[in-house]
């Protein structure tokens, strides 16, 4: 009976070692497992670059607004009533050609008074005209009557000048703001005709770009509408003065136009211009740049180790 118990409690004792040798084992592997998982969390794989000599192009988008390269709005003088728009939108117009009638009997326009004058004016210069082929007035007498018909003549074309708006330049109609029977407001657009064979872009550039702008620098021109149609184009004119409000500089580029006319005057585009060209100058890949804390920084070895190097 005692020799059967001893085997039970050594039996029982073995039991217990195995099973903490187990657990020790267990314990172990544990360890190492957290050990190599916490090694590999802590490993980061890196690339080295040398830095050399590369050119470096800085290219910068502005937003713009686009006009046809010749563009002109058409205003009213006064204050009168439109009884006839002669066009429509995308007509062809020439130099001179009528565009607008407004009212001739409006209280402002002094059409027919003028008219009146002007006949009345020629008439009596036909009169003394004969008078003085046949030498019954003197020179200076038909020198007056002259003098009189032509400020009546000058006048009378102000007046119908006034009334009857013409395009000024060659191109196509691009907009009509008002209705025939609205009332035209004197320096309010009625009517936008642009040249759209060629293109201008107005964008502001601000102090510290203006100084990187040429006449003549290259430029490309897209819209969001259509990013992959890109124009080229070319600085034609930089404005010697700041704007007092946005303290910023009116740019100017021109490009031409596809030849479907895709571009259209008021549309908003994107205009990338090169400020800054250089050639040989020690450079690194953008992607070996980190931003910390406002800061531009790199990485740099020395004595096998990675220090922080801000750079600009």
């Amino acid at each position: 009976m005692i020799l059967r118990n001893y085997k039970q409690s050594f039996s029982f004792f073995i039991l217990i070692l195995i099973t903490a040798f187990m657990n020790f084992n267990c314990g172990k592997k544990a360890e190492d497992k957290s050990e190599k998982s916490l090694t590999f969390l802590d490993t980061v794989a890196v690339k080295v670059v040398k830095a050399g000599k590369g050119d470096i192009r800085l290219v910068k988008t502005f937003t713009g607004t686009l006009e046809g390269e010749e563009q002109a709005n058409i205003v009213s003088k006064i204050a009168e009533r439109i009884t006839a728009i002669k066009v429509r939108v995308g007509d062809n117009v020439k130099t001179g050609q009528l565009l607008v009638l407004l009212d001739k009997t409006g209280a402002s326009s002094q059409f027919y008074q003028a008219q009146a004058g002007y006949m009345n004016a020629e008439k009596e210069l036909n009169r003394m005209k004969s008078l003085y082929e046949a030498g019954a007035i003197s020179q200076q007498m038909y020198d007056g009557t002259k003098t009189s018909y032509d400020v009546a003549k000058a006048n009378f074309e102000s007046a119908k000048n006034t009334l009857e708006l013409t395009s000024p330049i060659n191109g196509v109609i691009t907009a009509i703001n008002p209705n025939i029977g609205d009332l035209a407001s004197p320096g309010a657009p009625i009517i936008t005709v642009a040249s759209i064979g060629r293109m201008k872009v107005k964008f502001d550039a601000g102090e510290e770009d203006v100084a990187g702008f040429a006449i003549g620098q290259s430029s490309e021109i897209y819209s969001e509408l259509k990013p992959e149609l890109i124009q080229r184009g070319t600085v034609s004119q930089i404005s010697k003065s700041a704007n007092i409000e946005s303290r910023s500089f009116e740019i100017r580029t021109v490009f031409q136009n596809t030849s479907d006319k895709w571009f259209k005057p008021g549309m908003f585009c994107r205009v990338n211009v090169d400020l800054k060209n250089k050639k040989g100058v020690l450079a690194i890949p953008n992607s070996a740049i980190t931003v910390l804390q406002n800061n531009q920084i790199v990485f740099v070895i020395s004595n096998g180790k990675a220090s922080l190097r801000k750079v600009e």
